[in-house]
């Protein structure tokens, strides 16, 4: 459903480069449930982006279902970290997650039935004319997913939505993504920082390194399809799994510190040797 080639980004201005993301290259299948996770800084939301065909790659490609991004697709949904930004203050909640569905060109009883279904399956069926700033943060954020559902994507990239809330509301949040994702069979790429929530989601972990990103690892979760936030987080194959995600985020801080050394060395021995 998602295959990313070789997909390099490089930042230019007031005369600098910032290479971002370094001859990237994965798939995510139709149906799966993958979480990218890797150290802060490393360039998952700049990845995100591109993918998304909110920014142009540098270099490389990226296909969903065999035809190139070249700008936000029809087929794609995207939930970003930020809901206090992604939800307009002065528009009622139903009118929030219907908004996209007007520009879609949906006749109003499909928009209305779509904006039903979709806030009832994260909870809120009773929440269509409050605004968004009389909701908790968990509840705006379920708001911004109730958007992305009902517009129907066959992929749903999810760019730390879960940062910006409570630890109780995040793990009532993880459950419901898993739900939903089991319900609907969208394919979903679940982007974070925490290492524990990438293993508790997905079916499969990529470990990207630091920046500039390439693939550090990937990782296959073979816990079970049923999950909960008391059983699946003390299980020792849960340990396991993220102990070995841990590793390889270290591993990936490690090596960009000896490139940075190796790079600083080389820069003092040109400069001695021009003294």
């Amino acid at each position: 459903m998602l295959d990313v080639r070789g997909l390099g980004k490089t930042y230019q201005g007031s005369g600098r480069q910032v290479e971002a993301v370094r001859d990237l290259t994965f798939t995510v299948k139709a149906g799966e449930l993958v979480c990218l996770v890797g150290p802060s800084g490393c360039g998952k939301t700049t990845l995100l982006k591109c993918m998304g065909g909110l920014l142009a790659p540098t270099s490389g490609e990226v296909l969903l279902d065999g035809v190139p991004v070249t700008g936000p697709p029809p087929g794609m949904a995207i939930v970003f970290q930020e809901y206090g930004r992604s939800l307009f203050p002065w528009m009622r909640v139903a009118d929030n997650v219907e908004l996209p569905l007007k520009e879609k060109g949906l006749p109003k009883a499909k928009r209305l039935r779509l904006v039903t279904d979709a806030l009832r399956s994260v909870g809120l069926p009773d929440a269509a004319d409050a605004y968004p700033w009389q909701l908790s943060g968990g509840m705006q954020q379920r708001v911004a997913i109730a958007r992305a559902l009902a517009y129907e994507p066959q992929v749903l990239l999810m760019d730390e939505p879960f940062a910006a809330v409570d630890a109780q509301t995040r793990a009532d949040l993880e459950d419901l993504v898993r739900v939903l994702w089991q319900e609907r069979g969208i394919t979903v790429l679940f982007v974070t920082h925490d290492i524990d929530e990438a293993v508790y989601l997905g079916e499969r972990v990529v470990v990207l390194s630091a920046s500039p990103t390439v693939v550090q690892d990937e990782l296959h979760i073979d816990l079970p399809d049923e999950r909960d936030q008391l059983h699946t987080r003390v299980s020792p194959r849960f340990t396991e799994l993220r102990t070995h995600v841990y590793e390889q985020i270290q591993a990936a801080k490690r090596a960009a510190r000896a490139d940075r050394s190796a790079v600083s060395a080389a820069s003092d021995g040109e400069g001695s040797a021009a003294g």
